[in-house]
């Protein structure tokens, strides 16, 4: 299923595909594509950032490929009917729990990054966060007026042992197959359910005696991922702080432009999308950077259809691509070319 969204959300997917039809080609995978909106799109056509019907067709796909939704022109909506709502909504219902979001730095941009070459030359880090639960899905919530005619926002924290157990549990899994570590991020000095989250994850490593776990609180975890960030091989932490570190992380690999992302449920479906936003401000100008798309549709195939071999051959490509000096605005630097958005999709084709 594709669902290309809002902003450059069409123009990124468009290119996706692209590289998914030469790897259906290449590799005789018999891939079928069905599209539908969500987000503002959705919202313009039904009304609604998602429509039952198009969630019912995602229940039924093996996979679903999206590029990004929201943007200023639904920015005064009710927060109900948000285009982000959308994704929240899919997220959720489809039961899409863990989310495994790589920060790698492809060794032709280690001076794309903001910080220095010798930082983050070689850096590998999995962040794997909990996309279901805590203080984004926690109930109650709102806004209510006091006694004293102020008004006041609220959310609830909130967190039970088995969500934390099977977020922990993908997190060292993944783990084994790198380097056996864990940092599992939280705040319990000053959060409850954070306290409750570190006893779940200290219980949870004696299942894998291999694994060398550590616990940080967030606070410091964001400070050590930009002084020391090949220190980290897999993070794992809940919802919020999950949605900060990765973006941090994002800036250490040169662009944000660079990183896919999946959302994974149990039975192996999973939602696959880039990190980066909607960037309605260059939208329709071809000079998104569609390799964070094409990267996610790696993944696609490697967790959600078993297809090793073709996720390996996008990635590869991606890699001569950037061998051959080809740059998005994103990830230019002097000396290098400056391609268009479709110039880049074609490029990767050609490489595979």
């Amino acid at each position: 299923m594709l669902l290309p969204g809002d902003g450059i959300g069409p123009e990124i997917i468009a290119e996706a595909v692209k590289v998914l039809e030469a790897v259906d080609k290449k590799f005789k995978l018999r891939l079928k594509f069905d599209e539908e909106l969500i987000g503002g799109a959705a919202i313009d056509a039904h009304g609604v950032p998602l429509a039952n019907a198009t969630l019912e067709k995602c229940r039924t796909a093996d996979a679903v490929l999206m590029g990004s939704v929201g943007g200023p022109k639904w920015d005064g909506l009710d927060s109900s009917i948000r285009p982000e709502k959308g994704l929240l909504k899919i997220r959720y219902e489809l039961g899409l729990f863990g989310n495994l979001r790589p920060a790698i730095l492809y060794p032709q941009l280690a001076d794309a990054s903001s910080l220095k070459r010798e930082l983050v030359a070689g850096l590998d880090i999995l962040i794997v966060r909990e996309l279901t639960g805590g203080i984004y899905f926690g109930e109650p919530r709102g806004i209510r007026l006091l006694e004293s005619g102020e008004r006041q926002g609220y959310n609830t924290y909130v967190y039970a042992e088995h969500e934390i157990e099977r977020i922990g549990r993908v997190a060292f899994e993944m783990a084994m197959k790198r380097n056996k570590k864990v940092c599992s991020v939280d705040k319990a000095n000053v959060l409850e359910a954070t306290v409750l989250w570190r006893e779940v994850m200290q219980a949870l490593s004696k299942d894998y005696p291999d694994v060398e776990l550590l616990h940080m609180y967030v606070d410091n975890a964001a400070m050590q991922l930009v002084r020391a960030p090949k220190q980290f091989d897999v993070i794992v932490t809940g919802n919020m702080f999950g949605d900060i570190l990765s973006d941090t992380a994002a800036m250490l690999t040169g662009s944000i432009g660079m990183l896919p992302s999946a959302s994974l449920g149990k039975d192996g479906r999973g939602l696959y999308e880039p990190v980066h936003g909607s960037a309605p401000d260059i939208a329709g100008q071809s000079i998104a950077n569609p390799l964070a798309t094409i990267l996610s549709a790696a993944m696609l195939l490697r967790y959600s259809l078993s297809e090793a071999r073709a996720a390996q051959a996008i990635e590869k490509a991606v890699g001569k691509v950037l061998d051959q000096g080809l740059r998005s605005a994103d990830i230019y630097s002097e000396g290098m070319s400056k391609v268009s958005t479709v110039e880049l999709g074609d490029a990767v084709v050609a490489a595979l």
